[in-house]
């Protein structure tokens, strides 16, 4: 039976996310980012077009590798300024009843333990409707301001993010037992002490004793996302993530990312179709071809080039001011994002990109592909590049805001449902149980229900 397709949005709490230089399209309201409706008209656009998530993206530096300055960043609004993605959870998820918000923070950014009690907020506040993307960072300006030189190593990075995770796993999923709040009004008791455990966390790089602030919220932990393909990347997916994000600019690249994760998650003795693969692309659809391919050429003469090599050096950690235009991109280990350098050099042998064609390339809609047609040419790229990687669904990206996922909502949604591809009607249900099936708590195999307290392997 073939797979039914699922769509996130992948958006930024910014002027200029995945599309440098579409903010200065006469349509585009990214510019809107600052107010409160900005978003409550997406997200209640997204819920009429039954997509899973608004996928959220941060990063906590400026993009400043090329040239060695934040100039071309800040004069062309590259993710910046940016606003915290956290705060537009409570607001969105008022204003509907299904979306879920998926919401990007680094490890290398906030203690665990003021950030699980952030997320068991909002697990609160969405009544269970919260997923956390799981990133290491990959900006030393980031970690310039808070204090360090630079980031750790890369792999570093993520020994540092498998202790952060036992950390807020022991928070959201052993401190409080299920029975700990009574909320007995005739003997004055909340909570029943006997049922809170401290717990007692030494590590590394971290100290926890005592106890998770808030109670447990519907998922406990919020659901699970990752979106790094490099071998360290993936090895962490296979030991946390309940879905992934992967971007490529062919299906040759993102098959390959499908099957390493798909390999690496049977090697940990999970079901490697129960971890979620989501591809980044963008959609360029009207009415008829004819109009998508205007509406394409219209959007692609608002790429700004500059602007999209200051983002590509930012994601690689390689100044591409210093390179050749006409050059081509050749892959080195960096301490930035792995990834972004090597979905356009060495994950697909078969094509060699100069670095003028990848700036070009990124900007419309990051390293995804960009699908252009009417809806149902739209629906046959989309089934295709589904059944041709084996990826689950897509993280869909923004050329001008909120035109691109309008235009997703009302003409390929329907001819997707028409073909039975795509669901009709949500559940009423958490994220996790949306989206997998099976509850709204962590599997029992999974890591974050099995830690160490005090010495003593516990199991939640």
């Amino acid at each position: 039976m073939p797979k039914t397709i699922r769509f996130n949005a992948f958006q930024m709490n910014t002027v200029g996310h995945q599309s440098p230089g579409l903010w200065t399209h006469p349509r585009d309201t990214s510019w809107r980012y600052k107010h409160a409706r900005h978003w409550v008209e997406l997200a209640r656009l997204l819920e009429d077009g039954r997509f899973d998530a608004l996928f959220l993206a941060d990063v906590l530096g400026v993009y400043d590798v090329y040239r060695g300055s934040a100039d071309a960043a800040l004069r062309h609004g590259v993710q910046a300024p940016l606003n915290d993605p956290l705060a537009l959870v409570p607001l969105m998820a008022h204003a509907t009843r299904h979306l879920g918000f998926g919401v990007t923070a680094a490890v290398t950014g906030e203690h665990p333990y003021t950030f699980a009690r952030r997320m068991s907020t909002l697990d609160h506040l969405s009544e269970g409707r919260v997923g956390w993307n799981i990133v290491t960072g990959y900006l030393d300006s980031a970690a310039r301001n808070l204090g360090a030189a630079r980031l750790p190593g890369h792999d570093e990075r993520y020994d540092l993010a498998d202790e952060y995770l036992d950390v807020v796993y022991k928070l959201w999923e052993h401190s409080w037992a299920d029975d700990a709040v009574v909320a007995d009004k005739a003997r004055g008791i909340y909570a029943d002490p006997g049922k809170v455990r401290p717990i007692a966390h030494e590590g590394r790089w971290y100290s926890v004793p005592g106890i998770h602030l808030s109670e447990p919220s519907p998922q406990r932990t919020p659901f699970l996302y990752q979106a790094g393909t490099s071998a360290r990347g993936v090895a962490f997916a296979a030991r946390h993530a309940e879905a992934t994000f992967v971007s490529g600019p062919s299906k040759a690249v993102v098959r390959r990312y499908v099957d390493a994760i798909r390999v690496a998650a049977r090697a940990a003795g999970r079901d490697p179709a129960g971890l979620l693969v989501y591809a980044q692309a963008l959609i360029v659809v009207a009415p008829t071809a004819a109009q998508a391919e205007e509406k394409y050429r219209d959007y692609l003469a608002h790429v700004d080039v500059e602007a999209a090599l200051a983002l590509l050096s930012g994601w690689t950690g390689v100044d591409f001011s210093r390179a050749d235009p006409d050059a081509p991109i050749h892959y080195v280990d960096t301490d930035a994002g792995r990834t972004a350098l090597a979905s356009l050099s060495v994950a697909d042998p078969a094509r060699s990109w100069t670095v003028r064609e990848a700036a070009q390339f990124i900007g419309l809609g990051g390293r995804g592909p960009v699908l252009v047609g009417d809806p149902k040419q739209v629906a046959d790229q989309l089934e295709s590049w589904i059944d041709d990687t084996g990826a689950d669904g897509f993280n869909l990206a923004v050329a001008v805001a909120h035109e691109s996922m309008r235009d997703v909502v009302e003409l390929v949604v329907p001819e997707l449902q028409r073909r039975g591809r795509y669901r009709k009607h949500y559940e009423e249900a958490t994220l996790r149980h949306q989206l997998l099936g099976r509850g709204d708590r962590l599997p029992a195999w999974h890591a974050g229900r099995h830690v160490e307290i005090g010495g003593k392997r516990c199991a939640a």
